[in-house]
Parts: C-alpha cells; sequence; structure tokens
C-alpha cells in the first residue's frame, strides 16, 4: 500500500506543476526572535498559493519539543500573517538556556508538500536588571533630551517611554559600557508625564525605573493662536495640486486634505525613523536658514477661515522659514538624505537623517536638487524654496522629529543646549561649536 501511494504521488507530480504548482509555502518570521521570555509576541508571514492547511511551531530544550503553538484555521492568518505569543506562561516546562524555535507549515496544495523554519534562541524567564542616570532633565512641551543607562542581563529591546511614545535606545558610542537614548516630550503630552527608562526581553518581562525630571515652574507654553485666511484662490489651488480629480463640496475637500492627508503625510514622516544611521552623522550645532524671518513657529494653533467663518482647525510642527522667493534651502546639518519627493501637504519635500533618530524636514520646495541616499553637508544648498503643498507663500516649513515624534528645533540652533544635553553624557567625535 505505501509503495502504491508513492507511486500514485509521483504520476501525479508532473501534473501538480504543470496545472498548478506544487512549490513549498514559504515561511519568514517578523521580526527577528532571539529571546524567549513570558509571553514573546510572534509573527509568521506564509504565503502559499493554495493556502496553508497547518501551521505548527514548536520550541525544542534539551532534546524535548513542546508544542507551543497551531493553528489549522485559515481564518487565523490576516492577509498570510499569523501572530501568537510563545513563552513560560503557556508553557511552563521551558527552563533559561539555550532552545530551537521551529515552525512548520503545511500547504494545502493536492503534495501536501511542508516547509520548515528554524533558528536558535534563549529563553529567559527572568527580566532584566536596569539603572537610569541620576542626572536631572529639563523638560517643557516639544522638547529633546537625552538619557543614559545600563541593563544587566538578556534584552530585546531597551530605551525611554513618554506615556504612550516609545523612544530606542543605543549602545554608547566608541564601545563604552552602557546604553543612550535620544527622548522628546512631545508638544501635546500631558506635563505630568514622567519619562521612564525601559528594558525588556518579552512580554511580560519588563522593567521600568523613572528618570529625575524637572518642569518649569511657570505653567507650560500656550501656544501662538492663528487664523488662515483661506481665500477662493489658496483653496483651488490647493484642490487644483493636492485633489486634481476630486469631485465633490470644495470645502470639505479642502478640509480633508487638511486633517486625512495631513495625519497620512505625518505618518510617512514618522516611519523614516526606521531609515536611520546607528551613528552620528553631524558634528556641529545645528543651523537656522540664513537671513531667514520665522512667519510661525512651533506647535502654532492655526485656525482656518473661509469668509468668515472658521471650517477647520490644525497645529503647525514646525517652523515657516522666509527670505526672498526661490531661495536656496540649506541643510541644517550633515546628514544623509532618505526622503526626496513630493508629500501631500507639505509639497516637495526633503528629510536628513542625522543619525540615532534625529531627523530634519524641508517643506514646501519649488525644486529638489538632492537624491534619496545622497550624503549632504551643514549649510549645502538641497533646493529652492517655493510653495508647493499647503503654503499660501513663498517660503521653507523646517521641522525637526526624535524617533518618529516632531519636536522643537530651537533648541538644537543652540550649541550651549547641544553641549549640555548632549555632549556631556555621550561621546560626540569632532564636536564643534
Amino acid at each position: 500500500m505505501r509503495s502504491f501511494v508513492l507511486s500514485a504521488n509521483l504520476l501525479l507530480l508532473p501534473l501538480c506543476l504543470a496545472l498548478t504548482g506544487c512549490g513549498k509555502p514559504s515561511v519568514e518570521v517578523l521580526p527577528s526572535v532571539t529571546i524567549i521570555g513570558q509571553a514573546t509576541p510572534i509573527s509568521v508571514h506564509v504565503h502559499d498559493r493554495h493556502g496553508i492547511r497547518k501551521l505548527t511551531a514548536i520550541l525544542s530544550q534539551n532534546g524535548t519539543q513542546y508544542q507551543v503553538w497551531q493553528s489549522t484555521n485559515k481564518a487565523e492568518g490576516e492577509n498570510g500573517v499569523f501572530a501568537f505569543t510563545v513563552g513560560v506562561k503557556t508553557t511552563p516546562q521551558l527552563h533559561d538556556g539555550p532552545g530551537h524555535l521551529i515552525i512548520e507549515a503545511a500547504s494545502g496544495g493536492l503534495l501536501r508538500s511542508t516547509s520548515r523554519w528554524e533558528r536558535e534562541i534563549t529563553v529567559v524567564t527572568q527580566p532584566p536588571l536596569i539603572s537610569a542616570d541620576s542626572d536631572q532633565h529639563y523638560l517643557y512641551l516639544g522638547m529633546a533630551d537625552l538619557a543614559t543607562m545600563n541593563v544587566t542581563g538578556p534584552y530585546t529591546s531597551a530605551g525611554v517611554r513618554v506615556g504612550n511614545q516609545t523612544f530606542r535606545a543605543w549602545p554608547m558610542p566608541g564601545g563604552k559600557p552602557g546604553l543612550f537614548s535620544p527622548f522628546a516630550f512631545a508638544w501635546n503630552m500631558p506635563s505630568g508625564t514622567t519619562p521612564l527608562v525601559y528594558a525588556s526581553n518579552g512580554e511580560g518581562n519588563d522593567v521600568t525605573t523613572p528618570l529625575s525630571i524637572v518642569f518649569p515652574k511657570k505653567e507650560q507654553p500656550v501656544y501662538t493662536q492663528h487664523q488662515i485666511q483661506v481665500s477662493d484662490q489658496f483653496l483651488q489651488k490647493v484642490l487644483g495640486e493636492l485633489d486634481p480629480n476630486g469631485t465633490g463640496d470644495p470645502i470639505e475637500r479642502f478640509v480633508k486634505i487638511n486633517t486625512e492627508m495631513r495625519q497620512a503625510n505625518n505618518k510617512t514622516l514618522a516611519d523614516l525613523r526606521f531609515k536611520t544611521a546607528d551613528h552620528f552623522l553631524w558634528h556641529q550645532p545645528f543651523m537656522r536658514q540664513a537671513h531667514s524671518q520665522a512667519e510661525a513657529t512651533f506647535a502654532d494653533v492655526r485656525s482656518y477661515i473661509y469668509h468668515g467663518k472658521k471650517i477647520d482647525q490644525q497645529v503647525h510642527l514646525g517652523y515657516d522659514l522666509a527670505v526672498t522667493q526661490h531661495v536656496g534651502v540649506e541643510a541644517s546639518n550633515d546628514g544623509r538624505v532618505v526622503w526626496a519627493a513630493p508629500l501631500g501637504i507639505y509639497g516637495n519635500c526633503i528629510v536628513v537623517d542625522h543619525g540615532y533618530g534625529l531627523q530634519t524636514i524641508y517643506g514646501h520646495l519649488s525644486r529638489i536638487d538632492v537624491h534619496e541616499g545622497d550624503m549632504v553637508k551643514r549649510d549645502q544648498i538641497m533646493g529652492l524654496s517655493g510653495m508647493t503643498g499647503m503654503a499660501g507663500g513663498d517660503h521653507i516649513h523646517f521641522a525637526m522629529q526624535l524617533d518618529g515624534v516632531q519636536i522643537d528645533p530651537k533648541e538644537w540652533w543652540d550649541a550651549h543646549w547641544i553641549q549640555d544635553h548632549v555632549v556631556r553624557r555621550v561621546d560626540l567625535p569632532g564636536f564643534a561649536s
């Protein structure tokens, strides 16, 4: 009987390959998993044109295999991604030490071919230990700062948490022991929020410790209120550029651009944090566009008025810097271009990465003269100012973000601030003020 089944499969194989294909499922585990803790989240991306009949996760230690998860329900895989947790909470037999995580995927095809993914892992049942610096961190809304820390024991992530925002930790430059984390106190963060240094080696294995924070004794700044008069000419300019094929009420289209497109554009900017360098790309203070006047500052609250009626309100997270029409746009510091293309409300936009999640943003350009991947130098001309996107006049929208959170640039223009908040805590090679 066994030889008959084998012969039947061999006879079917040419027909299967000719008509439907009999390739094995492709299996990819995201992100890279090296440590299994109390309940470590696992995401498995599986692709097979015939669907997946069964997906199994196995954890092996000292010759013993534990089936830690299994699915025979295709609906559990959203767009081919299966998400589950593995760890000591669900498999208490696991113990500290090395092991292997094995993922097996069985195809729903005719021959039911299988694929196997395997990786060495370390099981850690206890959280790491963490200590934070003893500095007093002076913060206000929109400001950035830098914390240092030490972590003992295996960990998968570490950094600073401020409310619901997380900022990565990086190894100290020059091979020195410890970690550091540039972090931000966002413009809309509740003023009493305490930043926490954290380390984790898996879900349920987190440890935190607070930083010493000093907020201004006076109340937090009240952001400037501006009224933007939306003329019919400006309305048509915005719609023609950003929604040329749209239909319906022009005001509703404008508000949708100003809200939904703004949110999507800001997410695109925030996601550029994944394109950052793991080292400093700069060694001088950031420079402000030469001879520029600020027409708007960070976190201004803008009310949009059309024919005397307020139609929208938004927060402006940057500086509008004006000089002359079509002035050369200067790189504020050395770095690498990670975006050089149109970006919705920002018009023609350039984003320069300066390392460790710190990036500068230049919007509304009339022309872009650099490309993604280019290295630029401080005060290098990258393009020309303009009024593309949601701009009513020729200027440069200049902004900064740290690990995807937009921050007030003004401190970074100050060499003394950089010396006090960055250089005295980490080595910044060749820093010159």
